[in-house]
């Protein structure tokens, strides 16, 4: 059964991972999802649950579920043109 993060948690999560953020899926827990590590997209918004949503590149909104899945910040050399 899961637990829900506590408040703090979820306040910590939303200030490292703001509106806009943009990163890049680590693993996901979910066998049907068309989502890989490495897919790119930027973060819309984490509910109260600490699920972070993200617009994803590929048109996927799932959630990144906490303590299920994982996301890394896109850093500078990360990006390329």
């Amino acid at each position: 059964m899961n637990k829900f993060p506590s408040k703090e948690i979820v306040l910590a999560l939303r200030r490292q991972y703001p509106k806009g953020t943009r990163v890049a899926l680590v693993r996901m827990n979910d066998p049907y999802t068309k989502l890989r590590p490495g897919d790119l997209g930027t973060v819309d918004f984490i509910d109260d649950a600490g699920t972070t949503f993200c617009l994803w590149d590929n048109g996927s909104v799932l959630g990144i579920a906490y303590e299920e899945d994982a996301i890394r910040f896109l850093d500078n050399e990360d990006v390329s043109d």
